[in-house]
């Protein structure tokens, strides 16, 4: 890949944080699902947490690249590579396991099984490898963050599936009644 395209391309993936959230704020505009809102909160429970165990393990970033932007927090785990992990980890098994969201069209849209994953799989994973192309963490940085990331989707999405779901097709119930203006039968 030329130069000039390389460089682009490292630009997009270190601005991602930017495109996933405003993505993910679209998605749940548009949807008004409680799962997906509930994906969303847990991936901000991710980061933030995340964040919380780099500062009580305290491991420096590598050394800065030349040319590059600096940053100057810590870097074990990798916070990047931890919240992208859990969107990519929960949006497979939510396409694999969870019933399509009316708001997406036909239930049986195979679409809403193969799209999403076959879109995250690779974006989070040149997302997690940017991070060391760009000198901002290193591999085992990237690793535990990723690591991390899986952990936290894995447990998001079995208490979801364990009986929280059924909460928030309750509360998604109530929120479209108020935005639409139906009432809710007793």
């Amino acid at each position: 890949m030329p130069g000039y395209l390389w460089d682009t391309w490292l630009a997009f993936l270190d601005q991602t944080n930017l495109v996933v959230t405003g993505l993910t704020a679209v998605f749940n505009l548009y949807t008004r699902s409680a799962g997906v809102f509930y994906f969303s909160a847990g991936a901000v429970l991710c980061s933030i947490s995340v964040k919380l165990v780099k500062r009580v393990i305290r491991q420096p970033r590598p050394p800065h690249i030349p040319g590059r932007k600096a940053k100057v927090s810590y870097g074990m785990p990798s916070t990047h590579s931890a919240t992208i992990s859990y969107f990519a980890t929960y949006i497979l098994l939510a396409s694999t396991y969870l019933r399509v969201h009316p708001s997406l069209g036909p239930p049986s849209g195979a679409v809403w099984r193969i799209l999403p994953p076959l879109i995250c799989l690779p974006w989070a994973g040149s997302i997690m490898m940017s991070r060391v192309w760009l000198g901002h963490h290193t591999w085992p940085q990237v690793f535990a963050g990723a690591s991390y990331g899986i952990a936290m989707a894995s447990i998001c999405f079995a208490l979801w599936t364990g009986g929280w779901n059924d909460v928030g097709e309750k509360a998604e119930k109530i929120v479209n009644a108020w935005v639409t203006g139906v009432r809710i039968a007793k």
